[in-house]
């Protein structure tokens, strides 16, 4: 028996319908799904404001909106818009996280107003697998997928909710998240991952796979193929996750956690980001150098995931902690760097306007 991770999700994978109503039900050719394809765009972490330990720690005007509003256009016309939600959205409660040191040990409450903002920035897929999204305890991952829910944003990452599955558009995407964290399913437990992207692939289209992972901070910004261990914590081998997780049938994997931007790799035709960076974390996040400048990746599949070309858009944080585009590119130049060191001779090329393409 299998237990869904959304509600609704267990009659997809236990009868295998949803292909067949889905031709049938809404008018599509069979040519019609075959030649279409999808823009799935990623972007790094969020965390758009927090009122712990501080109400001094929120946007002007109780607002997130503006910090997002220089790229909203940059967001648009994706099938599929990703991102790694740093924190839970709730109004009071008790901290749950407990730090043995406040000084590298950070927690978010988030309002739950915020909420709304992803939605008009139209994300409609969020990873909580990560450190944070339990920092107010289960009340706040609780009310974080209430309100997820009424949006109509996809999720998935904590132990109960390991993986959703959902329609768009005729295609059917699977989706699941990991982290090293308490809670969340398990980065360090790469069987086990693997079969549950392998059941996802039995049913959907195309799977994407959130991993939360690696060592943080300028130092970490390369894919060392090993176990990255930080603070103490094991963050998990990602170069050996990923593999394995397009071996077993994933079609793009999203990687965030160390804060920096990690190279991209193409590995039997799928997409892997290593490391999407901080996207838009106002204030509690270290903004500084590499910190603060990140790539927005849109990637073009075709309906069975397989990449065909992408884009990166290059954006920064700016001191006011807006996001804006990154005239100078920076996210396109050290993603270039980052391939030619970790992944030599791999044939892709990224062009000075961003392009993603196989040679």
């Amino acid at each position: 028996m299998v237990t869904p991770g959304r509600s609704g999700s267990a009659l997809i994978l236990l009868f295998g319908l949803m292909n067949v109503s889905l031709v049938s039900g809404q008018g599509y050719s069979t040519d019609t799904l075959i030649g279409r394809s999808v823009i799935i765009t990623g972007v790094g972490d969020i965390m758009l404001g927090t009122s712990f330990p501080s109400p001094r720690y929120l946007p002007p005007d109780d607002d997130p909106v503006p910090l997002l509003a220089s790229v909203l256009d940059y967001l648009d016309d994706s099938d599929i818009l990703f991102a790694n939600l740093e924190g839970p959205f709730i109004n009071g409660g008790e901290l749950a996280k407990k730090c043995r040191d406040t000084t590298i040990c950070y927690a978010f409450r988030v309002p739950e107003h915020y909420a709304a903002a992803l939605g008009i920035a139209g994300f409609n897929l969020l990873s909580l697998a990560n450190n944070h999204i339990g920092d107010f305890g289960i009340n706040g991952r609780n009310r974080t997928i209430e309100l997820l829910d009424s949006l109509g944003i996809e999720y998935a990452g904590p132990e109960d909710y390991p993986w959703s599955v959902f329609t768009k558009d005729s295609i059917v995407y699977g989706f699941c998240a990991f982290s090293p964290n308490k809670g969340v399913m398990n980065i360090g437990d790469i069987e086990a991952a693997g079969r549950l992207v392998s059941m996802l692939n039995d049913s959907c289209d195309i799977v994407i796979v959130s991993m939360h992972g690696g060592a943080e901070g300028a130092d970490y910004q390369h894919v060392t193929r090993k176990d990255e261990e930080f603070y103490g914590e094991n963050r998990g081998n990602v170069y050996e996750f990923a593999h394995r997780m397009i071996d077993n049938g994933a079609d793009i994997i999203f990687g965030h956690g160390p804060h920096v931007t990690r190279a991209l790799e193409i590995y039997k035709d799928r997409f892997i980001a290593y490391s999407l960076g901080n996207f838009c974390t106002y204030r509690r996040f270290n903004i500084s150098g590499p910190n603060g400048y990140a790539p927005v990746v849109r990637v073009r599949t075709d309906r069975s995931g397989k990449f065909m070309n992408g884009t990166v858009v290059p954006v920064y944080q700016d001191n006011k902690g807006h996001v804006k585009y990154d005239s100078r590119k920076r996210a396109i130049f050290k993603l270039r760097e980052l391939m030619a060191e970790d992944f030599p001779g791999m044939p892709v090329t990224i062009s000075d306007d961003g392009m993603i393409i196989k040679n």
